[in-house]
């Protein structure tokens, strides 16, 4: 999370994808994420750009780590990581304001 959030000030074109449901969003979120669920990921994924840095995000980065594998794997993603520790881990190390869940 600390990593992310340093890439975050450096890399102005990063994005970070946030594939939790909109549910979970409306608990906690950080408000610069594109918000793909997980089941929808197959059929909106050329909504991203192929050649972006891409850092996946869930709650605590299972579902994330799925999402990151298909889009390098199966869509031809080069430069795709995932957040450990998914948002879980942005509220205890980055932002304390951000609602655990």
């Amino acid at each position: 999370a600390a990593a992310l959030h340093a890439a975050l000030q450096r890399e102005k074109d990063l994005v970070l994808l946030d594939v939790r449901e909109r549910h979970e969003l409306d608990l906690a979120r950080i408000d610069s994420a594109v918000h793909i669920p997980m089941g929808e990921i197959v059929s909106r994924y050329r909504e991203l750009d192929p050649s972006a840095h891409i850092v996946v995000m869930c709650h605590h980065g299972i579902r994330s780590w799925n999402v990151a594998r298909f889009l390098v794997e199966r869509a031809g993603f080069r430069h795709v990581d995932n957040l450990s520790g998914g948002i879980d881990a942005w509220a205890l190390e980055v932002d304390p304001t951000t609602p655990r869940y």
